[in-house]
């Protein structure tokens, strides 16, 4: 997918309002923590977390979508450290986080995933968390968001296969109507995880 043609669009894609999982799990993370948000598009959610005193940075491929993440926390007075980046080349062991945050980020191959898992956890400290939010299966069936390949999706399984039971702290599919932006907008089958390490 070229993401620099689906962002260029005058409004914000997925809106400038941080993701209603980042709200509902924000109480999960390390309180004004070093912030790491990947896949991170327009800054939503980076720019809501610099708001509340996170130390925040946001990576992506993205030029166009970085260019108008700026812009939106220019406009909030809020420093955010911009890293214009390719996921698949990010050193994992360079930095280490309070708190690693994906939102909907569902372009890893699944033969891949658990090999991110484990970028991931070399990236947080202890007693850190990791943040995931994407949609299940069942949301081919909505078309509201997300891949339309359906190997993108995570279950449950996808993350019980590389955290053990006493680092899952939240594992959750639901379902809810959620208006972020024209990208994300309608009923929508989603899955919410959270690891404490």
């Amino acid at each position: 997918m070229d993401w620099d043609e689906r962002y260029s669009i005058e409004d914000y894609l997925f809106g400038q309002k941080p993701a209603q999982a980042l709200l509902r799990n924000e109480k999960h993370l390390v309180s004004g923590g070093e912030t790491l948000l990947i896949a991170d598009g327009e800054g939503r959610n980076s720019v809501y977390l610099a708001k509340k005193d996170f130390k925040v940075t946001s990576s992506d491929s993205s030029v166009v979508a970085q260019q108008k993440a700026k812009t939106l926390a220019d406009s909030h007075d809020v420093k955010v450290n911009f890293k214009l980046e390719n996921f698949f080349d990010i050193d994992w062991s360079k930095k280490q986080y309070d708190n690693i945050i994906g939102i909907c980020f569902q372009f890893i191959p699944p033969e891949l995933i658990e090999e991110v898992f484990m970028g991931f956890r070399s990236a947080t400290k202890k007693g850190g968390t990791i943040l995931i939010h994407g949609y299940t299966p069942e949301q081919i069936h909505y078309g509201t968001g997300g891949p339309k390949d359906v190997s993108l999706m995570y279950t449950k399984a996808t993350f019980t296969r590389s955290f053990t039971n006493s680092e899952i702290y939240l594992l959750e599919e639901y379902e809810a109507v959620i208006s972020e932006g024209p990208g994300h907008n309608g009923k929508s089958a989603m899955i919410d995880f959270v690891a404490k390490l």
